[in-house]
């Protein structure tokens, strides 16, 4: 395995290895790879060379007056919270395999979670990378101040293309202050349309919530509602929805860790088992999940949905999936595709099983 520890040598190793025609498989700490269950397989890591990014790990730069850090492409994720959470700021992205995942890897696979309601994806945080490409040569785009549009939609090109293009070296992310605190409120019911219509109401109202979501993982239908802001706004949720349970304060960020985590427990405990996210309008989602058979947890105020499938890795993907806007779609990535990378070398069929 090559373990570049900058990333000029990230750029050579890629070069050496892309001039001698070997299949690359690209990671951090890999702790992803089962995402890519239910497609077609990627190609077999015994055919090519391994490249990881776990040792390129430094903080660039942190200046929190600016709420912009710059970090390596193999830091921890989990390393990178802790550094910001000591100036009380947070990068909101909440991602699935936490302790195992790198930044790196997070951006590539384009991981967010119920924060996403309020704080956007990885599109809407990073402000600049730099990248390093089968041609040995370091891309820089973007930089470090907030505002600053130039050359962003070359750094938005890598993010969720799990490696199949070039491999990022460096990120610059915008952060976010921590709320004075958080609150959690859940309700159970016992079908869908009930929870969908407090869903409804809560996205209509005056006060809108971080973080809502809907799921089925146990015998009832529960809606989750995270807030954050002053005792004062917390004590206005919790007056006008007293039918809501409170988690309790100790209790409330690992009700969320679990959460966060339930995609990694799943595919652990189902090893033919995959997970199929489902894009819809808001509207639409009753209808969507109406029709599931399987278990979910349904972003309710970004319109995805999480099913996760345990022996059927097609059974929910099938439905829409070759409308002409995707095929369009695909049609464009393989193209980009074939600009980065036309012998096909990078992390080969890990971008939708095709690329």
């Amino acid at each position: 395995m090559h373990r570049p520890e900058t990333p000029q040598a990230l750029a050579e190793v890629l070069r050496a290895l892309a001039d001698a025609r070997q299949l690359i498989h690209l990671g951090g700490n890999f702790s992803k790879l089962q995402l890519w269950r239910g497609l077609e397989p990627a190609a077999s890591a015994s055919a090519g060379e391994t490249v990881s990014t776990s040792s390129m790990n430094r903080l660039i730069s942190y200046d929190p007056r600016d709420l912009t850090i710059s970090v390596e492409a193999g830091m921890p994720f989990a390393e990178l919270q802790r550094t910001l959470a000591e100036h009380r700021q947070m990068l909101p992205l909440d991602p699935p395999w936490l302790a195992q995942s790198t930044v790196g890897g997070v951006v590539a696979a384009n991981l967010s979670g119920p924060l996403r309601r309020q704080y956007g994806t990885a599109r809407d945080m990073i402000i600049g990378m730099t990248f390093a490409t089968l041609e040995g040569k370091l891309v820089a785009s973007g930089g470090m101040v907030v505002k600053n549009v130039a050359g962003l939609d070359m750094a938005k090109l890598m993010i969720g293309s799990f490696g199949t293009l070039a491999a990022i070296a460096v990120v610059n992310f915008k952060v976010f202050p921590m709320p004075p605190a958080w609150r959690t409120l859940v309700w159970k019911f016992a079908s869908l349309p009930q929870a969908f219509a407090l869903r409804d109401r809560i996205l209509q109202s005056p006060l809108q919530p971080a973080a809502i979501d809907i799921d089925n993982l146990t015998s009832e239908i529960r809606l989750a509602v995270r807030v954050g802001g002053s005792p004062t706004v917390l004590d206005r949720w919790a007056r006008e929805h007293p039918d809501a349970s409170i988690v309790e304060m100790q209790n409330e960020p690992n009700f969320w860790a679990d959460r966060r985590e339930f995609p990694a427990r799943f595919l652990e405990q189902n090893q033919n088992g995959s997970i199929a996210p489902l894009h819809c309008k808001l509207a639409d989602m009753p209808a969507a999940a109406a029709n599931l058979t399987v278990p979910f947890i349904a972003r309710a105020g970004s319109g995805v949905i999480y099913t996760f499938l345990q022996n059927e890795p097609n059974s929910v993907r099938a439905e829409g999936d070759e409308t002409q806007s995707k095929i369009q779609a695909m049609e464009m990535m393989t193209k980009i595709k074939r600009m980065f990378d036309p012998e096909h070398l990078l992390n080969r069929g890990r971008l939708h099983g095709r690329l």
